[in-house]
């Protein structure tokens, strides 16, 4: 079981009294097929929630609209009456394709603590905009972390895995962590297993010649698409 502490180091939503850890679970996977109608197994999606609080998770991501309301209902079945401590985040008007414009023009009228994009190793059309986010210690929670990958991009993802024997997957939520301190992760997934594999990826450190590597699997996708998020 992952320790709380090794969950990837802490954040403090900024205006609030809510500090979590960096590696959270997002909860799409837990219904159905293409996020419609119940999963074919109940108890194993509470499983999957009850293992990720039980070794530190104390930020989870959902919404009304997975299932829809079937990943809440799910979520309160298998950790209601809630412990202290416990952040759950779920969508409601869901703003699409935030920009740094769209952010200060939100900013105007409500505070924001979290902006969710389309980021990974390979899709870098963000870099400036987390950066500025990190300034203003506000969060940034990328989402695909394996999305958008070419083939060319997924070998050298695979041979940098390889090399620290773990799965591709680990390396790519790893890599997430030390990109900056203002990023959390929501990987999502219906397995336990799968569960404990991707909470493993909080506790690996890459080495620079190998951070090297894979900042040049995004080179030259600065100016990529900023996809669907919410703040």
């Amino acid at each position: 079981m992952t320790k709380q502490t090794e969950l990837g180091g802490t954040f403090r939503l900024p205006g609030t009294s809510f500090t979590v850890n960096r590696m959270g679970y997002g909860a799409m996977q837990l219904a159905a097929p293409h996020v419609y109608g119940p999963p074919r197994d109940v108890d194993a999606a509470v499983a999957v929630l009850r293992e990720a609080v039980a070794s530190g998770v104390n930020h989870i991501d959902t919404s009304d609209f997975y299932g829809p309301h079937v990943t809440n209902q799910i979520i309160k079945k298998a950790l209601h009456p809630y412990p202290d401590g416990l952040v759950i985040i779920t969508k409601l008007g869901g703003l699409s394709n935030v920009t740094p414009k769209q952010l200060a023009e939100g900013q105007k009228i409500t505070e924001i603590v979290c902006v969710q994009n389309f980021y990974n190793v390979a899709q870098r059309g963000d870099d400036g905009f987390i950066d500025d986010l990190a300034k203003q210690s506000i969060a940034y929670v990328p989402f695909f972390p394996l999305g958008g990958f070419t083939p060319l991009q997924s070998s050298k993802l695979d041979a940098v895995a390889a090399s620290l024997q773990v799965a591709p997957m680990q390396v790519a939520l790893a890599w997430l962590l030390q990109r900056s301190s203002n990023m959390l992760l929501i990987p999502g997934t219906s397995s336990v297993e799968h569960l404990r594999e991707n909470l493993k990826a909080a506790t690996l450190r890459i080495p620079s010649e190998l951070l090297a590597d894979l900042d040049s699997i995004g080179r030259g996708s600065g100016q990529g698409l900023t996809a669907a998020s919410h703040s």
